[in-house]
């Protein structure tokens, strides 16, 4: 996946005279806190150069991770057309573009950021973005976003992990009394960070969500560590991106956990892979998450007919 073409070059003009040693060592040094999941009080994009970092490093993959978990619930929600949104701990905005890529009917959108270098980066970069409404806005998203109003669209994508256990859970909470109709919480996909969607999960349903993606039921994840339930979207490295990671491979694969609730039921697959399909000697084995609540293995072969080639095409992630 790569970045929209207006974005991609709002991000080029931004790192434009950027030293390309000043970068990478600011790299390496976001690229660890990321890593560690350092909670030392300051924020990891907490200047400038950080900012710059970010966005030649990492918003590829965060573009890529959130623009995923929008296709899973356009997937499933073919009628649901926001036309405002709300994006917590926006960093450069990234889920505002991914968003507007995915709907067309987006309109209004309230960023909120605490990091005065990130959201500085990302009201240069909005500027590039397709007419629609846009507000910037700082505050703290630990003690209750106060003086807003729902909207259609609901998201946070890799702000937990910054977060305690505490704060998460009135965060989780405000959030969800925020959302008109949608909600989606992306995070890493590491077993932390899925670990920190199931909490985010079961608060939701016990608050009365509906479940959009990934899961196709309502009730415990069957998942048991040292499982875990996370996916994967291919991102393309540009050549700045690679030099600043030291790199040499044109692409990366971001891993992510994800959960997209809505306040309106719906019908649900029957299942969901949870792993990359295995294929060989004519045939295909798909490990599922099922409607039932349980996880279990298919194999299907050319003498399924219709099914086997429903299955060729499917992917890891994709909805049966």
């Amino acid at each position: 996946m790569e970045l929209p073409p207006s974005l991609r070059g709002a991000v080029d003009r931004a790192l434009e005279g950027i030293s390309l040693a000043d970068l990478k060592r600011s790299a390496d040094i976001l690229s660890q806190r990321y890593r560690a999941e350092v909670r030392d009080g300051r924020m990891h994009l907490s200047d400038d150069m950080a900012a710059r970092a970010y966005l030649a490093t990492r918003l590829p993959a965060t573009y890529a991770a959130v623009r995923a978990g929008m296709e899973f619930v356009a997937d499933r929600r073919p009628d649901f057309a926001p036309v405002t949104a709300l994006d917590v701990g926006a960093g450069p905005g990234t889920a505002f573009w991914a968003a507007s890529d995915c709907w067309p009917s987006l309109d209004d959108a309230l960023l909120i950021e605490g990091s005065p270098a990130i959201r500085a980066c990302g009201e240069a970069l909005s500027q590039a973005a397709s007419p629609s409404r846009i507000e910037w806005r700082s505050a703290d998203i630990i003690n209750g976003l106060p003086d807003l109003a729902p909207r259609d669209l609901v998201t946070l994508a890799y702000v937990l992990d910054e977060l305690s256990s505490d704060a998460r859970d009135r965060l989780v909470d405000r959030l969800w009394s925020l959302t008109a109709d949608t909600l989606l919480i992306v995070e890493p996909g590491t077993p932390a960070g899925w670990q920190r969607i199931l909490r985010a999960r079961d608060r939701l349903l016990i608050m009365g969500a509906h479940m959009i993606a990934p899961c196709v039921h309502g009730g415990a994840c069957p998942l048991a560590a040292p499982d875990w339930c996370h996916f994967s979207r291919r991102v393309a490295r540009s050549r700045l991106h690679r030099q600043a990671k030291g790199a040499e491979v044109p692409w990366e694969d971001e891993k992510y956990a994800y959960v997209a609730v809505s306040r309106q039921p719906g019908p649900s697959p029957e299942a969901r892979i949870l792993v990359p399909p295995r294929s060989g000697g004519g045939r295909i084995a798909l490990r599922t998450c099922n409607a039932d609540g349980s996880v279990g293995e298919r194999a299907l072969s050319k003498r399924d007919g219709a099914a086997f080639k429903t299955a060729r095409r499917l992917d890891w992630g994709d909805s049966l």
